[in-house]
């Protein structure tokens, strides 16, 4: 890059589909997410579109939806489709229009089937993956929903793997979420894919949640790792490593951070997070130095002081438990797989 030159942004068309009785907490969580990920950084900016049958749409708490604009004839390559679930019972008057309801059900399942190819990505928030899965787009894949859906999902789609009590899975280009608050995490897990784990953290935190992951999902960040629980101690904790892993953390250091003692902390770190302090700080020191291999071309040394380790040694030590190849064998395939790109 030039002197003086800003750098590019990269932007990702994202269009929410407003079905009838729209679930507004399906949309408002996830795409705050999205809004203040816009502001923490500029590489990535998320173009947000409200598409469905008809201009306006009524939500689940009385609250009219306007401004809708029609479901496009053709979606661009790389889009985010984000499909919200709706209630049976607004807060408004119920039982009224429920025919239109249907039709406008029926239009936006028949835009999905043909919209939807491969290269866009799907989000179904809540009920939204019943709607999915009637255009077909759930079958052969794992996925969820609320659990007052998932019988409704598996009867839709006998050929999806419908998993229970997850709060969000991920399989290929299909994101599907329990919805409701769990909206807001499956957005932030999409959010540090795409835009890196240090702006989902700072939304995270800007949002007053904490970042979680569904329990055995084969792609787990190591940043995310280890966070799939809901203890306020243990994930202040875990912000303040990930915010700045090179730093002297002893668990006495940590525990006065946490505002508990050494003993409960390290139980905690063992009930909640599956592993030792110890083991989660280097964790965060190995995932650090991965990037700094990947995106420097600074000395293993160098990279070891950065990471926090105390010497190269040690870094290669901690590295080994974590990966196959060692630090300057991957830093090597990578570049080659750049080169070849």
């Amino acid at each position: 890059m030039r002197p003086n030159e800003r750098p590019t942004t990269k932007d990702v068309d994202v269009f929410v589909v407003a079905p009838p009785r729209l679930l507004l907490l399906d949309v408002a969580g996830p795409i705050e997410v999205l809004r203040k990920a816009n502001l923490e950084q500029s590489a990535l900016r998320f173009d947000v579109v409200y598409v469905g049958p008809a201009p306006s749409v009524g939500s689940s708490i009385g609250l009219e939806i306007s401004g809708v604009a029609p479901l496009p004839d053709r979606l661009p390559d790389g889009a985010l489709v984000v499909v919200p679930g709706s209630v049976e019972t607004p807060l408004a008057v119920a039982g009224e229009g429920r025919d239109e309801d249907a039709v406008h059900e029926s239009t936006i399942i028949d835009w999905l089937t043909r919209a939807v190819r491969p290269g866009i990505r799907l989000v179904s928030i809540c009920s939204g993956a019943l709607l999915a899965a009637r255009a077909g787009l759930l079958d052969g894949h794992d996925c969820t929903t609320h659990h007052a859906c998932v019988a409704e999902l598996a009867r839709l789609a006998p050929a999806a793997r419908v998993r229970e009590n997850r709060l969000y899975v991920e399989d290929g280009e299909r994101f599907t979420s329990v919805g409701v608050t769990a909206g807001v995490d499956l957005m932030l897990h999409i959010v540090a894919q795409m835009a890196g784990h240090a702006t989902a953290l700072a939304v995270a935190r800007h949002l007053v949640v904490y970042l979680r992951r569904g329990g055995d999902d084969p792609q787990l960040s190591p940043w995310l790792e280890g966070r799939n629980h809901i203890h306020p101690v243990i994930h202040g904790a875990q912000d303040a490593i990930a915010a700045d892993p090179s730093r002297e953390w002893s668990v006495d250091a940590l525990a006065r951070e946490s505002a508990t003692s050494p003993r409960n902390l390290s139980r905690l770190f063992n009930a909640h997070a599956g592993m030792s302090v110890t083991d989660y700080v280097n964790r965060m020191r190995v995932a650090l130095a991965r990037e700094l291999l990947a995106g420097s071309r600074l000395y293993m040394e160098t990279i070891a002081e950065r990471a926090g380790f105390a010497s190269a040694r040690q870094l290669r030590r901690a590295w080994g438990r974590h990966h196959e190849l060692p630090p300057s064998r991957m830093r090597e395939a990578e570049r080659a797989i750049e080169g070849a790109r």
